[in-house]
């Protein structure tokens, strides 16, 4: 039997979600809802599917629903679905505040409801393979800059873009963060267009990233330096590269390694490839609703800063 899926808002983001799944094998795509008529119709056109008016109706009718609306309402849309029990997967961030997240994560677990947050750089391949390889790191740096674009301005750029990193941090490091300095600015909009923060985790790890949507080049780098490492990543050529000190016989230590060859895939496929997968054999999504609030947090935490 295949798994029935909808995709509640099918903007720059969701119009995504719903090709990815109309093309999955075992999928259903049940149908899209979005708050403009004529963008839903022609999603659904595109991809087989029909316009469903009420995002309510589909309750009883689908297995899990994939929620690309503005962060806003995020709350309003999803909490009817965990509450009934559906597989709810939620794009980046969860919710607009943590008190809205601790409302998702109370339903979910009050109803046994699988929750997923969209990050989706924790499926990008090069995130993955470098996973095994960071162990304790000491510094990491990071860059995320892109052009100013005309979606998400609603939000300030540590929660539209600087989050990715966040997550990915969180999951990487296995640490607390201790201390948070940040500073923003906003420049073409009245919300933060450019920040940047550093972290100082437990583990004594200290973490500079800068987020911006206001820069000519698309940059999307991390880089983690540890005692037997050099970790480059390259989010948006998916390439990583690895260095290392070697001994050498006698004589000086060498540098060693390079391009780490990776298979490229698309992240927001794999993210929704493992949510249709968490739903048929009864586990935990990859990334949960408690990662995306510990993301958030985190988040939160840099913004009262700023």
């Amino acid at each position: 039997m295949n798994t029935r899926i909808a995709v509640i808002g099918v903007g720059s983001l969701g119009q995504h979600h719903a090709r990815i799944l109309a093309a999955m094998p075992g999928v259903d795509l049940v149908g899209v809802v979005d708050t403009n008529a004529a963008r839903a119709q022609e999603v659904a056109a595109t991809h087989g599917t029909t316009v469903v008016s009420e995002a309510s109706s589909l309750i009883g009718r689908v297995d899990g629903v994939s929620i690309a609306t503005p962060t806003a309402s995020h709350v309003e849309v999803a909490l009817p679905f965990v509450e009934a029990g559906i597989a709810v997967l939620i794009e980046k961030p969860l919710a607009s505040s943590l008190g809205e997240a601790d409302r998702l994560l109370a339903a979910s677990a009050a109803r046994g409801s699988l929750l997923a947050t969209g990050h989706t750089e924790r499926f990008n391949p090069a995130v993955a393979a470098a996973r095994p390889l960071v162990s304790s790191p000491r510094f990491v740096e990071v860059h995320r800059l892109g052009t100013f674009p005309d979606r998400s301005l609603d939000i300030d750029v540590i929660f539209d873009l600087m989050i990715h990193d966040l997550d990915v941090l969180l999951s990487l490091v296995g640490s607390d963060v201790a201390a948070v300095e940040a500073v923003g600015v906003n420049v073409l909009t009245p919300k933060v267009d450019i920040a940047n923060a550093r972290l100082r985790f437990e583990s004594g790890c200290i973490a500079n990233l800068t987020a911006s949507r206001i820069s000519r080049d698309r940059v999307r780098k991390a880089r983690f330096f540890q005692h037997d490492a050099y970790i480059s990543i390259d989010y948006a050529a998916q390439e990583l590269e690895v260095y290392r000190l070697v001994p050498s016989n006698g004589g000086r230590p060498v540098i060693q390694g390079g391009r780490v060859e990776i298979v490229n895939e698309e992240p927001l496929q794999r993210e929704l490839v493992d949510f249709v997968a968490a739903i048929r054999e009864r586990r935990p999504p990859a990334v949960t609703g408690a990662d995306g609030r510990a993301a958030l947090a985190l988040a939160t935490r840099i913004a009262e800063l700023i």
